[in-house]
């Protein structure tokens, strides 16, 4: 098939050097002020892409997203007809982005975005063999039974899992998307993703960040979602490691 630039003699786009995926569900009033700040932080990673995924809102999030990508052409639409969970939402925005280094962040507001051009900076410079760079909240604003629960919830999985990670949980994530479609992919993969890097054989960097207010509204993935859900994810993740034992290196004398 021959694509219109190559009809009217124009090179094609290069692709963004950052695809950033946003999952959101029933967040209208916090889009505009969060790509705001999403625009900001990335001005200095040009050329980027912002891949809202729009995870069965009812709300109008869909039409104001509509809206809002009409006069910012780095704003790419991606919608689940009805919510399949946040896992689901960054795997389809992951899928959708065209860009070979991905961050994530969560679209209450919480996660600060001016913490990615750091987040990038420490994955490019961490070398090819690292395949995460996780986000680590200080300061967290949320309530005290939510960061009780966060506590139990890390605490565990950190015993079990021994990633090295205090804070899987934090949405505020920079990694190479060819490594995250590598990894094997249930509900909840997003909590995991340190412990799955590290089995497929890819280094993982921790980055402090600051943790805000969410902007508007309330959590739409909650308690069960996070924790007792959890555990029974905990102990398929426990087995995925146990069972691999060797990651292979590939030596070929193919040209590349």
């Amino acid at each position: 098939m021959t694509d219109a630039s190559t009809m009217t003699g124009l090179a094609p786009d290069p692709p963004p050097r950052l695809s950033v995926v946003v999952p959101v569900r029933n967040e209208r009033g916090n889009l505009e002020p969060l790509l705001a700040d999403i625009a900001a932080a990335c001005a200095a990673l040009a050329p980027f892409e912002v891949v809202y995924v729009d995870d069965g809102s009812s709300d109008g999030t869909g039409p104001a997203l509509t809206g809002l990508a009409s006069s910012r052409p780095w704003l790419r639409l991606v919608r689940h007809a009805q919510s399949c969970g946040q896992s689901a939402a960054v795997r389809s925005g992951v899928r959708h982005a065209r860009a070979a280094i991905v961050a994530t962040l969560d679209g209450d507001g919480q996660n600060d975005p001016a913490f990615l051009p750091a987040l990038v900076a420490a994955l490019e410079g961490a070398g090819a063999r690292t395949g995460l760079v996780q986000g680590q909240r200080v300061g967290r604003r949320d309530t005290g039974f939510k960061k009780l629960q966060s506590r139990v919830a890390n605490g565990v999985r950190g015993a079990i899992l021994k990633d090295g990670t205090r804070d899987a949980g934090c949405g505020l994530k920079c990694f190479r998307r060819e490594a995250y479609l590598a990894l094997p992919y249930f509900d909840a993969l997003h909590r995991f993703m340190p412990a799955l890097m590290v089995r497929e054989g890819y280094g993982v960097v921790h980055v402090d960040v600051r943790d805000r207010a969410r902007l508007t509204g309330v959590s739409n993935y909650g308690f069960f979602d996070r924790l007792w859900v959890g555990i029974v994810d905990l102990a398929g993740v426990w087995w995925l490691i146990r069972r691999r034992r060797r990651v292979p290196h590939v030596v070929s004398d193919e040209n590349p």
